[in-house]
């Protein structure tokens, strides 16, 4: 017995276009990502009678129509980081609005394997590239991209001169340098991250800035650049606890960091939120929950995915890309507040 779901052979757009009383260029246009040059109303119509014909596109036919692949590729550092998942689900929510579709590639903050992607990324034909691991120590990649005309936007880190969507780094690393001072915190220590990443360099730019402007500095042996990782936050916590005994407050530049910190000030004897306040950034879901819950600085990582996919697709389209910074909110808890009430997020309201 044949199955009709399968036997049953997708509507051509001639045949949309017959039903819908419309030229089959219009249904073509009506079908791509944008509906350019067909009004909203004919668009939805042609779209909904071509879903209930059981209508279902042929990429490669599309692709050798108009030159197009409906594809974005993406580059991060690591997939399996929390915030950098979080971001990428944005990118494909984003895409998936407008009819495209994602892959994404890991690149390990490599130069040689961030070149190696972005030539696989040419070969699929794609239409665009969002990078999430742009370097401010002199960025080939987003150089190539420029000099060959091949649309891109970067999410999480920026460049000057470069698309981007990104938060407002600079005034999240005051937001958690101003929390310390209200709590009457002087001696404060960063572990800083990567130096040729600008999430860490502004994050720990507007902290500093902000106890400079208090009066207050923090001195170059207090800034320790680290990895992003729990053991790279442990470790500069280990250094910072062990050449500055008279520091009462870390800020890490990531939530995962902030976590090796904490690690690190149990094992010297002391109790992170009560002896040494800690505070992270990002604020991803685990730090709620943890031991003794996490202030942070919190980032709209899947805004920032999402709106980094819908800028790339307009530039796709024509439109010069505009770039992006989304406000960052202070949420603080028991790490820097020790054992006062919070509510059921953790928070605790000042």
């Amino acid at each position: 017995m044949t199955n009709p779901e399968i036997d049953r052979k997708s509507p051509t757009l001639a045949e949309i276009a017959s039903r819908a009383g419309v030229h089959q260029s219009t249904v073509s246009r009506a079908l791509t990502a944008d509906g350019r040059g067909v009004g909203a109303k004919t668009v939805q119509k042609i779209r909904t009678m071509a879903a209930e014909m059981g209508y279902k596109p042929n990429p490669a036919a599309a692709e050798l129509r108009t030159g197009r692949s409906n594809l974005l590729g993406v580059l991060v550092p690591n997939l399996m980081d929390m915030v950098l998942a979080e971001i990428y689900a944005g990118i494909d929510a984003g895409a998936h609005e407008s009819t495209y579709s994602t892959f994404v590639s890991n690149t390990q903050d490599d130069p040689e394997l961030r070149r190696s992607k972005l030539s696989e990324f040419q070969a699929r034909r794609v239409d665009g590239i969002i990078l999430g691991d742009a370097r401010i120590d002199g960025d080939e990649l987003v150089q190539i991209l420029k000099r060959q005309g091949i649309p891109y936007v970067l999410v999480n880190r920026r460049l000057a001169g470069h698309p981007s969507v990104t938060t407002d780094d600079v005034l999240g690393g005051a937001l958690a340098a101003s929390h310390l001072l209200d709590l009457g915190h002087v001696n404060v220590g960063i572990v800083a991250g990567p130096s040729f990443a600008s999430t860490c360099v502004e994050r720990s730019h507007g902290f500093v800035q902000k106890y400079l402007m208090a009066g207050l500095r923090v001195p170059e042996g207090c800034i320790i650049n680290s990895g992003t990782d729990a053991s790279g936050g442990y470790e500069a916590a280990a250094r910072l606890l062990h050449e500055n005994p008279e520091i009462t407050a870390i800020f890490a530049i990531n939530d995962f960091a902030a976590v090796g910190v904490m690690g690190a000030i149990r094992d010297h004897g002391r109790t992170p939120g009560k002896d040494i306040a800690v505070i992270g950034y990002n604020d991803v879901p685990l730090s709620k929950y943890l031991p003794v819950p996490l202030s942070s600085v919190r980032s709209p990582m899947f805004e920032m995915g999402r709106k980094g996919a819908l800028m790339l697709i307009e530039a796709i389209n024509g439109k010069k890309a505009q770039s992006q910074l989304l406000e960052p909110e202070l949420i603080p808890r028991a790490s820097t507040l020790g054992n006062q009430p919070a509510d059921d997020a953790g928070r605790v309201h000042l």
